[in-house]
């Protein structure tokens, strides 16, 4: 066995969504994503309720595939949490907090990336702050559209 010390990157960003925490929460979800992320296309979901809940696992696709595990569903707490694990390259957890405010909510997003070997380190490498950034920006900007519009950003 080999045991070594963790390369790690862990990033927070507060994006100000459109809309209430209520409206929001579902969002969060494998299956509901669809709606709002562009190009979001899972392979795979594996749930009792059809949608985001505790234990429910999905896999995205990619090279190679990602495994997908919520760990924590807190709807009363406007709280999610996931890992997501891309064999030999990163193991992932991926929590989100929402902030009521008034009839916009803010989302805490927080990704903690862990190297699994030279792939890993090399995208713990590049999962820079400004990365990060553009990154949650980005995603902000679809939410937003799909909660002001109802329809995918471009379509």
């Amino acid at each position: 066995m080999r045991n070594t010390k963790p390369v790690r990157v862990s990033h927070t960003y507060r994006q100000q969504m459109h809309a209430p925490a209520e409206r929001v929460f579902p969002l969060l979800c494998p299956v509901r994503e669809v709606d709002w992320a562009v190009g979001w296309a899972p392979r795979l979901v594996v749930s009792e309720s059809g949608v985001a809940e505790r234990d429910c696992a999905f896999v995205t696709p990619g090279e190679p595939d990602a495994v997908w595990y919520i760990t924590r569903h807190e709807p009363q707490q406007w709280f999610v949490e996931m890992l997501k694990v891309t064999p030999e390259v990163t193991a992932c957890r991926l929590d989100i907090q929402l902030v009521p405010r008034g009839e916009e909510c803010f989302a805490d997003v927080r990704y903690t990336h862990t190297s699994l070997g030279p792939k890993g380190d090399a995208f713990v490498a590049a999962f820079t702050a400004d990365y990060y950034r553009n990154f949650m920006q980005g995603w902000e900007k679809e939410i937003n559209h799909y909660l002001t519009t109802g329809r995918i950003l471009g379509t």
